[in-house]
């Protein structure tokens, strides 16, 4: 049975039944869309040997994370491109636009030459390829977004908008079960030799599903009633920056909403995952099936976040979400680590290690380190194992595990002594890779599923609330800007910098205070600045 829907430029018929389709056709194509960027992500640390060889493992992964930043980098490109189109030609021409880009880019990983077999070449088309998803990711969002919302009836905005918020989870659930398979298909060394380039090219099989479903979809109708009143924009990205009072709520939707929901999308997916691999020393198979369990249980309740928005407002979900990130972020993580590798934890509490030396300095990004000191705190690092560094004015290095000398040299030219390291690490307990010890998976996923209801409580309403935000003439632009400056430089470059944080400072969880910091200055901004938006007319 069709109800009415006042658009204020006509009424427009909604049928549920159909809107039940079109959430679900939005939200599938949604998660074939992440699943296309997530695949990057879930393989950064093999990409990183195969496009970015170096003696320095930690070097590789580095720039691998560095290119998976790249890919956001330009997403406020395509915002600014797509979102224009949005609000002039409508909303699902354009985001059939992007997931077609997007599906390309994506298959076209799949078939690139490796380092050995191009040099340098394959780093810069592997980084041009990125660039491409990036700049179809930024018109994607909006556009779903926006489609679901202005068929929403009004007073189910949080709910219906969730899936599409649900559906990022799928994307990422969606690529570690294809990456899972495909390794367990053809075997771990043939998945690193070849078997890699699979999950990319099934890409093309997802994008023929995706347009399919697609096509299927009709104009939203707010947009419809716009064009029939010739009421659509001339200039959206003008009327944007023109428009007074809008710049005020980009400025809003940036710091207060779509920085500060990324960065613990991020940390409660990637860096949970980098963390397990790295620090606790997790089989990189497990680590994924894991983090594919948190993921899994954790998606319900971005629709009831959603679901509670409509009833009790949307600040009150994003504001609490943020205060309970701010408390519960470091204490979980530690959770984590002792629940991941117990052995580990025991060790590096009961024996500390210490690394004193002269310039006593580590650049990750190095293929060698200029000194005995830095090749010591690059070895810690490729082991993720924390420790302490102290500046020494005269003595080259010294090595204390537990307060126990390990190394100790009296030469400048004194070279740096893995086999002393290692010797006093086993003695002191510390697991290695090989022999990581016991862990809890049950503790595991439950503090991994902590982490995604605290990203779901953030997460959940943001779609219905930038929608709720800007007037519809100008939404696609308006919304599109901010959210891809947020989630692309705040978010994409996360692993990047969190990860570089770890590595300058020995300090496994030193990368949580960029997490931290953001969240800090969102709750500030949302507390102040964030109007509520429940109950406003979109049309």
């Amino acid at each position: 049975m069709a109800t009415q829907l006042a658009t204020g430029t006509g009424d427009v018929a909604l049928h549920p039944q159909r809107d039940r389709l079109i959430i679900v056709a939005s939200s599938l194509g949604t998660i074939f869309e992440w699943y296309d960027f997530f695949v990057y992500g879930t393989l950064a640390a093999l990409l990183g040997r195969l496009f970015f060889p170096s003696d320095n493992p930690t070097a590789g992964l580095l720039l691998s994370l560095a290119t998976f930043g790249a890919g956001f980098g330009v997403r406020p490109i395509g915002a600014l491109i797509f979102g224009v189109l949005g609000d002039r030609i409508g909303r699902k021409h354009t985001f059939l636009a992007t997931i077609t880009l997007m599906g390309i880019a994506t298959a076209l990983v799949g078939f690139l030459p490796t380092f050995t077999e191009v040099g340098i070449w394959a780093p810069a088309l592997l980084v041009g390829l990125r660039l491409l998803q990036g700049l179809a990711l930024g018109g994607e969002y909006g556009g779903a977004a926006i489609y679901v919302a202005e068929h929403a009836p009004k007073g189910r905005r949080g709910f219906f908008t969730s899936f599409i918020q649900a559906s990022v989870v799928g994307g990422f659930l969606l690529s570690l079960m294809v990456v899972l398979g495909t390794t367990a298909l053809v075997g771990k060394n043939a998945f690193a030799a070849w078997g890699w380039r699979i999950p990319f090219i099934v890409s093309l099989l997802l994008l023929a599903i995706s347009l399919y479903i697609r096509l299927k979809l009709r104009e939203s109708p707010i947009f419809m009633a716009m064009k029939a009143k010739g009421k659509t924009s001339a200039n959206p990205l003008r009327e944007t920056f023109g428009t007074p009072g809008n710049v005020r709520l980009l400025f809003v939707a940036l710091f207060g909403i779509a920085a500060g929901l990324t960065v613990i999308w991020y940390t409660a997916q990637f860096s949970v995952l980098y963390f397990l691999q790295q620090t606790a020393l997790v089989d990189e198979t497990d680590a994924k099936l894991l983090c594919g369990a948190t993921a899994l249980l954790s998606a319900p309740f971005f629709v009831l976040s959603g679901h509670l928005s409509d009833r009790w407002g949307r600040r009150p979900m994003i504001i609490g979400g943020y205060g309970l990130t701010l408390l519960l972020l470091f204490p979980l993580f530690h959770l984590l680590s002792s629940a991941a590798n117990p052995t580990l934890a025991k060790a590096s509490a009961a024996a500390p290690i210490i690394v004193t030396g002269v310039l006593c300095h580590y650049d990750p990004f190095a293929h060698k380190q200029d000194t005995a000191c830095g090749e010591a705190m690059q070895y810690f690092s490729a082991r993720g194992i924390g420790f302490h560094r102290h500046e020494s004015g005269s003595l080259p290095l010294r090595i204390t595990v537990g307060g126990t000398i390990a190394v100790d040299l009296d030469s400048v030219g004194g070279q740096f002594d893995k086999a002393a390291v290692e010797a006093a690490l086993a003695k002191a307990g510390y697991p290695t890779k090989d022999n990581p010890g016991p862990r809890n998976n049950l503790l595991i996923v439950a503090t991994g599923l902590a982490l995604g209801i605290l990203s779901a409580m953030t997460y959940g309403p943001v779609a219905a609330v930038l929608v709720e935000l800007f007037p519809a003439r100008i939404r696609y632009t308006s919304m599109s800007i901010p959210y891809h400056i947020g989630t692309g430089y705040f978010g994409g470059f996360l692993p990047l910098i969190s990860q570089f944080i770890i590595a300058r400072t020995g300090d496994p969880f030193g990368g949580l205070w960029y997490t931290f910091a953001v969240v800090a200055v969102a709750f500030v901004v949302t507390l102040f600045a964030l109007p509520e938006t429940k109950d406003r007319d979109i049309c």
